[in-house]
C-alpha cells in the first residue's frame, strides 16, 4: 500500500456471535484514507460506527475481506502485527480512559511510552510541550478528577497524539461535553492533526463538529454511503418528525403551531443540515430533499411573517441573466403562476440593487413602489420591510419582505432587526435549495 493511503478496506465484512446467533454487523465496506486526511463517520446508534473503528485500529480481528492500515493486512494479522498497528496509533475514546490516580503530566507521558524512543526526562519534556499545545500548561499536576469534562478530553488528545502517532482513532469525543468544550476539543484536535500531518478517522452523532472533516461518511445498518446520504438521511429523519408528530399533521400546521422558541429552534437545526452542504461538499441534486426544502421555505417563510405580526410574506429570487426578481414564495400564490418585476425597480429591487434593508410606512406614497405586484395578486400593500439574502459569496441572490402590520402600523427598528435574524437561516435554505436546482 503507498504510504499516501494509511488506510485502504475492500470488501470487509464482520459479525458478531456464533452459530445461530451469528450476526452481520458490517456490509462490504469499502473505502480509503489518505494521509493526513480527517474523516468523519456518523450514522445511528447500532450502525457499526464502532465495530469499524476498532477494526481499523487493530482492537479486534476482520472476519472476512481486506483491511491494509499503515501497510499490513490485519485480516488474518499475527497479534504482533496487531500491535505494532497499534502502537502507530492515537486513541481517543469517549469516556477518556485516563488513569484516576496519575496527573495529567503522567497520562500523556504514557501515550509516549509505548513508542520506547524516549528517556525520561524526554517524555515528561514532551508530555508538558504537548498539555501547553491543548491549552493546559498549567494543569499538568492535577489528577483527572480535579478536572472539567473538557479538560480530561483535552488530556485524552494529548495522550493520543504526543507520540506523534500516524493515525489518530476517535469515538464519540465531543458526546460528554457541551457545546463550547466540544468545539474546543475538535478545534484543538484539528489544529494539531494538521499541523502534524497525522491522518484522523472520528465516530460522532455530533453533527456540530462536522465542519471539521475533509471527508464524511454515513454508516448506516452496516453499510457504508456518502455525506450527501447522511445529510438526505438526516434531514428526512427530521422532516418525518416533523411531518408525522401529533396525529400527522401537515407540516405547514405543525410549523404554524410552534412557538417562536421552538420555531428557532426547528428553523437552526434544518439551516444547519443545509450548511453543511454548501461548506463541505457539491451539492446533490436529489428530488427527495429538494421537495422538502421548498415545503420548509414556504412553511417557514410565512411563519416567520406571523412571529413580526405581518399581513403576508413573501421571497423573491435574483434572476441575474434575466434582469429580474421572480416572486417564489407568497401567500395565496398558485405555485403555477410566475410573478417577476424587474431587478431595479420596486421596493424589493431597491433592497436587491443596495444589499441594505428597506423600510417603507407609506408604499403608495414611495415612488419606488411598484404597484403591478399588487394588481397581479390582489393584495394591497400599506408598509413594506424588506431585507436582502445574502449567499456565500456576498453577494444578494434573494429578498424576503414582509408586507403590512396586523395592527396598521408601520413596520419599525425592532421588527427589522428580528427579520434580520430570521432571513440568514432563510437565506441558507434557499441557497442549499438553489444549488441543488443547478447541480
Amino acid at each position: 500500500m503507498s504510504g499516501s493511503q494509511p488506510v485502504v478496506i475492500e470488501g470487509l465484512d464482520h459479525y458478531y456471535g456464533k452459530g445461530n446467533l451469528r450476526r452481520q454487523v458490517l456490509f462490504d465496506i469499502t473505502t480509503s484514507i489518505s494521509q493526513g486526511e480527517i474523516i468523519i463517520v456518523t450514522g445511528p446508534s447500532g450502525s457499526g460506527k464502532t465495530t469499524l473503528l476498532t477494526l481499523v485500529g487493530a482492537l479486534r480481528s476482520a472476519h472476512s475481506g481486506s483491511i491494509r492500515v499503515l501497510g499490513q493486512e490485519l485480516n488474518g494479522a499475527r497479534s504482533e502485527t496487531l500491535e505494532g498497528v497499534r502502537k502507530r496509533i492515537g486513541f481517543i475514546f469517549q469516556q477518556h480512559n485516563l488513569l484516576g490516580a496519575l496527573t495529567a503530566t503522567q497520562n500523556v507521558e504514557l501515550g509516549l511510552r509505548v513508542t520506547g524512543r524516549h528517556d525520561r526526562a524526554e517524555l515528561r519534556r514532551r508530555a508538558e510541550a504537548m498539555l501547553e499545545a491543548v491549552g493546559l500548561g498549567s494543569q499538568g499536576s492535577k489528577l483527572p478528577e480535579q478536572m472539567s469534562g473538557g479538560q480530561r478530553q483535552r488530556v485524552a488528545i494529548a495522550r493520543a497524539l504526543a507520540g506523534e502517532p500516524a493515525m489518530v482513532l476517535a469515538d464519540e469525543p465531543t458526546a460528554s461535553l457541551d457545546r463550547v468544550s466540544g468545539r474546543e476539543v475538535v478545534d484543538r484536535m484539528q489544529a494539531l492533526a494538521k499541523g502534524q500531518g497525522t491522518t484522523i478517522l472520528l465516530v460522532t452523532h455530533d453533527n456540530r463538529i462536522l465542519d471539521i472533516a475533509d471527508r464524511i461518511l454515513h454508516l448506516e445498518d452496516g453499510r457504508l454511503s456518502t455525506f450527501t446520504d447522511a445529510v438526505i438521511a438526516n434531514t428526512q429523519h427530521l422532516m418525518h418528525t416533523l411531518a408525522e408528530a401529533n396525529s400527522r399533521q401537515p407540516l405547514e400546521q405543525l410549523v404554524e403551531e410552534m412557538d417562536e422558541p421552538s420555531f428557532r429552534r426547528t428553523l437552526q437545526e434544518l439551516t444547519e443540515q443545509s450548511q453543511r452542504f454548501l461548506e463541505a461538499t457539491a451539492l446533490a441534486r436529489d428530488e427527495a430533499y429538494q421537495s422538502m426544502l421548498e415545503k420548509s421555505l414556504r412553511a417557514f417563510t410565512h411563519r416567520v411573517g406571523e412571529l413580526l405580526n405581518a399581513e403576508r410574506a413573501s421571497l423573491f429570487v435574483v434572476d441575474r441573466p434575466a434582469g429580474r426578481l421572480v416572486l417564489t414564495v407568497a401567500d395565496d400564490l398558485p405555485r403555477s403562476d410566475v410573478v417577476s418585476i424587474p431587478l431595479g425597480s420596486g421596493i424589493a429591487g431597491a433592497a436587491a440593487t443596495s444589499g441594505k434593508s428597506v423600510r417603507v410606512e407609506d408604499a403608495y406614497a414611495d415612488p419606488r413602489f411598484n404597484a403591478e405586484v399588487d394588481r397581479q395578486t390582489g393584495f394591497r400593500t400599506r408598509s413594506i420591510l424588506c431585507m436582502p439574502l445574502h449567499d456565500t459569496r456576498g453577494e444578494v441572490f434573494a429578498v424576503t419582505q414582509l408586507l403590512n402590520r396586523r395592527d396598521g402600523q408601520p413596520f419599525d427598528e425592532g421588527d427589522e432587526r428580528r427579520f434580520a435574524e430570521f432571513a440568514t437561516s432563510l437565506g441558507l435554505l434557499l441557497e442549499s435549495l438553489k444549488g441543488m436546482r443547478h447541480n
